[in-house]
This record gives structure tokens, sequence and C-alpha cells, in this order.
């Protein structure tokens, strides 16, 4: 059976390395048979999450703040799979994933006791350098707070300019997950 499939796409650079991951992923999940829907987060107007506890009135529209998020709000809830996909920045994941990521949390307001919808995750990261950790730290957290599961991780290092993941093997490996949704 296919599967609904969001990514989150926390990379400022929408022809940039980690978009090249992220379009290789998408052909393996396509080729699956699963259905892909990418947003760029750089590009949608995302206000940070204002603690607010004042969402969930509507599950349509769960957040108080009416902005990009009402775009990615229905696709998030009916995903079965969520990937996360970031430039490492300053040794973690992008401000436009986290932002977006937070703003996530007025969908758990929907619910009692501010439960998440359970999904399946992934992490695709692109990098300069290789120091993954604190970011694998967060999804790993992330996971068992949430009480999703993680499917993989595709994290390439060495890649800073535009251009360097080309004959990657990590775009390989991006495939190769995308594939394994069935």
């Amino acid at each position: 059976m296919s599967k609904k499939i969001i990514i989150l796409n926390g990379s400022p650079r929408k022809k940039g390395n980690t978009a090249t991951l992220t379009a290789a992923f998408k052909r393996g999940a396509e080729k699956a048979g699963n259905q892909v829907t990418e947003f760029f987060l750089g590009e949608m107007n995302i206000n940070g999450c204002k603690g607010c506890f004042g969402g969930g009135k509507d599950c349509n529209s769960p957040c108080v703040q009416k902005d990009d998020m009402d775009v990615i709000y229905p696709v998030y809830q009916e995903a079965d799979i969520v990937i996360l996909a970031s430039p490492l920045y300053y040794w973690t994941i992008s401000g436009q994933l986290k932002t977006a990521f937070d703003r996530l949390f007025a969908v758990a307001e929907c619910n009692p006791n501010y439960r998440n919808p359970k999904k399946d995750m992934a992490l695709i990261m692109a990098a300069e350098g290789y120091g993954f950790e604190e970011s694998e730290y967060w999804y790993d957290r992330l996971e068992k707070h949430l009480g999703w599961k993680s499917i993989g991780k595709v994290l390439c290092g060495g890649v800073m300019n535009v251009g360097d993941i080309s004959e990657n093997e990590k775009l390989d490996e991006a495939y190769q997950l995308g594939v394994s949704i069935q």
C-alpha cells in the first residue's frame, strides 16, 4: 500500500545539496508508488511558535497564527511519514526547519493530552563538515518523545558549495531509502 510522505526541507537553497538529496529520495519513493509532497520552508512565510497553547480549536487550521503553516498542516496530518531535511547549521538543523516543526505542536493540541499523531520519520542532511552528532541527538530524542519510528538517516558531509553533492554515493542512499518505503 502506498504511503503519503511529507518532506519539510529547511534549506534556504532550493537547488542546493539538501534539495538534491531530497530529490533523489523523492524519485525513489515515487518509484515505489508513494505520494510525496515537499515544502521548501525557506520560501514560505512561517512565524515562530508563540507558546500560547491557543491552538487545537480548529483541526483544519490548528494554530492561532495564520501564515503558510496552513498549507502544511493538512498534508502533515494525512502523512504517514515525515522527512526532516536540512543543511547542517552550527551543528544542528536549520532555523527554518526548527521553526516549522515547532509550529506542528498546534496539531498535537487537537488531541487529548497533546498527543502527536503517530508517524514514521527520516532525517536527510547535507553539510560542509561531518559533525552530525548534535542533529542526530536532537532527532533521536524527538523520535523517542513523539513515539515515532525512524526509518533511516542520510547524512552527507563534505558538500558545501551548490553542486558538490553530484556523483556522491549518498544520493543513491537517499534514493534507496525512498524505494524501500512500501
